[in-house]
Parts: structure tokens; C-alpha cells; sequence
């Protein structure tokens, strides 16, 4: 038998749906570019997501009224919290 634990799936930023939005947590400084926090990819900022490409890569979204597209690679390791 198979004993789950609760353990929470964290949600990021790929988990998000057109016009959803969300505050950014942690991530792993070194995974992520410095050109991305520079633009404000940063824990505490609310990220939404605008649109997503044909075959949803890369995604188009909206970090503190800076749009940017970042690879679905990328948004995998950027944890949020959604905003109901």
C-alpha cells in the first residue's frame, strides 16, 4: 500500500492560466538569469500571465508592469502563490 504524506505541490509560474496572476516565492538565485531579476523577477513581485505562445512556449507575462517572455523551462523553477 502506498502511504501519502501531505506533501503540497508547489505551484510556478507554468501552472498559471490566461489572465491569472500570482506573487513570486523562492527560487534558486543561480537558475534563474540576472537579466530576468534585473526586471524585476524577484520573490514578492506579482507576476500574471499574459499570453502563451503556439505549443505554450515561451510565455508571455506581466512582472510588476514589465513584460517579458521566458521559456517554459525557466517558469518551471520560478515558485508562486496564486492570487485568488
Amino acid at each position: 500500500m502506498i502511504n501519502i504524506t501531505s506533501s503540497k505541490i508547489k505551484d510556478t509560474i507554468i501552472s498559471l492560466k490566461r489572465g491569472e496572476k500570482g506573487i513570486i516565492g523562492d527560487f534558486s538565485v543561480d537558475q534563474i538569469p540576472v537579466k530576468l531579476q534585473e526586471m524585476g523577477c524577484l520573490p514578492g513581485n506579482e507576476v500574471q500571465l499574459i499570453q502563451l505562445a503556439p505549443f505554450s512556449d515561451p510565455l508571455y507575462l506581466n512582472i510588476n508592469g514589465n513584460n517579458l517572455a521566458i521559456r517554459r523551462e525557466t517558469a518551471v523553477l520560478i515558485e508562486i502563490t496564486k492570487v485568488v
